[in-house]
């Protein structure tokens, strides 16, 4: 403090030199200011205070940052959130759009081309639980359809298309397409297509051809036969007419008034004698 007296003095006295004795009051007055404000110097700071202080003002500062970088943060995360769950729905939609379209595409109309003798037509859907019944004393005229099995034992004149089993019992006059054909003591005149297993049993007469997968001739048969797979030909049996099959059994005392020809068999008969 010794120092800045001197200071002062030899200052103030190079000052009363230079300028008027007015001036040189108010300078006095300044350097008094000036003292006062160098003396604050002589005081003695609060170091450990001023940086507690410091301390406090950087924690509250560095809270705000954090709490701003987080708001931001989830701010940014929460959109792509919603934009993955847009994305996942967007997938569903056009997978749930694809598979209609599969079914769209797999769909095909039943089979409406005229029957032939050489393959069994397929009705093309799938038959249901229904029943259908023609008692004895009912005759009808006119085609017949169903999604199920129909049982003849009536009289039918015309044509009967069924989805499942066709057992007649009585008489029919027309052509058959069904899954599977049983004649039990009946009469038909008519093509029987079937793309199940034709079954004339004993008792029954059938006029026309037969196209079946597999079949089983107990009865008389007066047209071709063509089947698939396997033709048993029983002991009561009568077929006036050719057979052509993959294999044929005959039993001791069937009549066959025809040629027999396994085309559809895995043996290679010309490449035998070739």
């Amino acid at each position: 403090m010794g120092f800045f007296k001197e200071f002062k003095d030899d200052f103030s006295d190079a000052v009363g030199e230079l300028v008027p004795d007015a001036n040189y009051e108010g300078e006095e007055e300044n350097l008094e200011t000036s003292d006062d404000m160098v003396d604050t110097l002589d005081e003695e700071i609060d170091v450990d205070n001023e940086l507690s202080k410091l301390d406090g003002l950087f924690e509250q500062v560095s809270k705000k940052v954090d709490n701003n970088e987080t708001i931001a943060v989830t701010d940014t995360i929460e959109p792509e959130k919603e934009e993955k769950t847009e994305v996942k729905e967007e997938k569903k939609e056009e997978k749930k759009e694809s598979n209609n379209m599969d079914t769209f595409q797999t769909y095909t109309p039943a089979d409406t081309t005229s029957n032939t003798v050489s393959t069994p037509v397929s009705t093309g859907n799938v038959a249901s639980d229904e029943n259908a019944v023609i008692t004895k004393g009912m005759t009808i005229t006119g085609n017949l359809e169903s999604t199920g099995s129909i049982n003849v034992e009536g009289t039918v004149n015309g044509d009967i298309t069924c989805n499942g089993k066709l057992v007649i019992a009585g008489y029919v006059e027309g052509n058959s397409n069904s899954s599977e054909f049983f004649a039990d003591s009946a009469k038909v005149v008519g093509e029987v297509n079937t793309t199940g297993t034709a079954k004339v049993g004993v008792g029954s007469v059938v006029v026309g051809n037969i196209v079946a997968t597999s079949a089983v001739i107990a009865g008389a048969v007066k047209g071709d036969i063509d089947v698939q797979g396997p033709v048993v030909v029983d002991t009561s049996a009568v077929v006036v007419g050719n057979i052509k099959s993959r294999s044929v059994q005959i039993n001791n005392g069937a009549v066959i008034e025809g040629f027999c020809s396994q085309t559809y068999a895995d043996v290679d008969v010309e490449g035998l004698f070739g």
